[in-house]
């Protein structure tokens, strides 16, 4: 009966501390919190989307949606995020109590001490590694949402080239069916001696030249495509997705200094950064606390004896390694300093993504409106005019082929430009960071503090 109490008293506080939980702070309810936002929008049955979804209709805002849940890069990054999350409660929580058991044998068993023993660390220690463990999780969020905005952007960056590659086969097309009528006209000429079997043969060489062309963009094609499944997060031996429609390129008014704000205050780089800062300022508490001990405590029962001898038992550490401890203390300080200057070098960096960016989009949109409004109507002009007067034997051959060539490359060079503002504009997005792109599984309003 004395034995069966003891057990009872020795082994069902351990069983019931088994299914206890402990407190979690603030920080890890609010996490926890977010995790299950964007669970609900990003993985609510943990499968990625049928790419079934996208059809020919798929607009790019489609396509970038798609991407945004399917790319394993992100998903890798949200459950980095989720992962770290969890050791919020691994690292606040005390450790596990322990059994033990201890008997002396002679010749037959004089003591038999069963006994339970949980180690208590030091005050404060707990919860400075929580507050550790809630920046290091900040940190893995916004890395998780810089994954989603580079695969946001990776989508338009090749986005843009393979839906305008058509419209250059279409103008290569009609520039050849153009350079066939000019060889038809040369033949006419050289049939009455107006002209000499020259031009024809130009005419047939620069036919050639532009169905090579053609059959070079054709190829490109194929490598665009591969490119746009890739960045849609599709494996090879998926489906391929379905060619994206020729969307009308974006308007933008910029106010620099309006955007360049909000790129300071919300690019996740920075935000991941500044979160990997207060990682190493609790990294400090941490190292400081290793100067106060930690403590061992509970009690052993010697069952043999009548009646029952109880042996409460203590210890605690002694931290005396002075050398150790400064150790601990300037690495942490170190750390510091380090993720400071690791967000000035990205805050300088960003400063200057973001100029350059704003210079390319400004740089465009003067070359595109030269070009459509200045450039290419005078070049039809020009066409049409030498044209004209190639018949009645005004201009040369080569006036009229280096006219054709002008009015080309022109419509090219827009194109051209157009896919540049595009991308630009795309990185530009990526820089700023707090304009999502619509449906992007990101929190609204993230938590600031660990």
């Amino acid at each position: 009966m004395k034995t069966s109490i003891l057990f009872s008293a020795l082994v069902l506080p351990p069983l019931l501390l088994a299914g206890c939980k402990g407190i979690a702070p603030p920080a890890e309810r609010e996490a926890r919190k977010e995790v299950s936002a964007v669970r609900q929008v990003y993985r609510p049955s943990d499968r990625r989307p049928d790419p079934s979804s996208l059809t020919a209709h798929s607009t790019l805002a489609d396509f970038v949606s798609f991407a945004m849940l399917n790319h394993p890069e992100a998903e890798a990054a949200y459950y980095d995020w989720t992962a770290s999350v969890e050791r919020i409660t691994v690292e606040r929580s005390r450790p596990d109590p322990k059994l033990t058991f201890e008997m002396y044998l002679a010749d037959a068993i004089t003591s038999l001490m069963p006994g339970l023993m949980v180690d208590l660390p030091g005050p404060g220690k707990l919860g400075v590694r929580a507050e550790a463990a809630s920046a290091e999780s900040r940190a893995k969020y916004f890395q998780f949402e810089s994954s989603v905005l580079q695969t946001a952007f990776a989508v338009k960056k090749a986005y843009y080239p393979l839906s305008f590659i058509n419209e250059k086969i279409r103008i290569n097309r009609l520039q050849l069916a153009s350079l066939a009528d000019l060889e038809q006209l040369s033949r006419a000429k050289n049939r009455v001696g107006e002209a000499g079997l020259q031009d024809v043969l130009r005419a047939q060489i620069e036919q050639e030249k532009v169905r090579v062309e053609i059959g070079t963009l054709d190829h490109l094609r194929q490598l665009l495509r591969a490119q746009f499944k890739a960045a849609l997060g599709l494996t090879a031996d998926q489906p391929d997705p379905p060619s994206p429609m020729p969307e009308k390129p974006a308007t933008e008014n910029f106010d620099e200094e309006k955007l360049f704000a909000v790129a300071m205050a919300s690019n996740p780089e920075l935000k991941k950064m500044k979160a990997e800062v207060q990682a190493a300022e609790a990294g400090i508490r941490m190292a400081q606390k290793e100067r106060v001990p930690d403590f061992t405590a509970g009690f052993e029962a010697d069952v043999k004896a009548s009646p029952v001898i109880w042996n409460p038992q203590f210890s605690m550490t002694l931290p005396v390694w002075r050398d150790k401890l400064a150790a601990e203390l300037a690495a942490a300080q170190a750390n510091k300093r380090a993720a400071e200057d690791r967000l000035t070098a990205q805050q300088i960096s960003l400063a200057l993504d973001f100029a350059e960016r704003v210079h390319m989009v400004l740089e465009t949109d003067l070359q595109l409106d030269s070009i459509r409004e200045t450039q290419l109507p005078r070049a039809q002009q020009s066409l049409d005019a030498i044209r004209g007067a190639y018949l009645p034997g005004q201009a040369s051959f080569q006036d009229i082929i280096d006219a054709y060539r002008t009015f080309l490359g022109l419509q090219l060079d827009e194109i051209d430009m157009q896919t540049q503002r595009e991308t630009a504009l795309a990185e530009l997005s990526l820089i700023i960071g707090g304009i999502a792109p619509a449906n992007a599984p990101l929190l609204k309003n993230p938590s600031k503090n660990p």
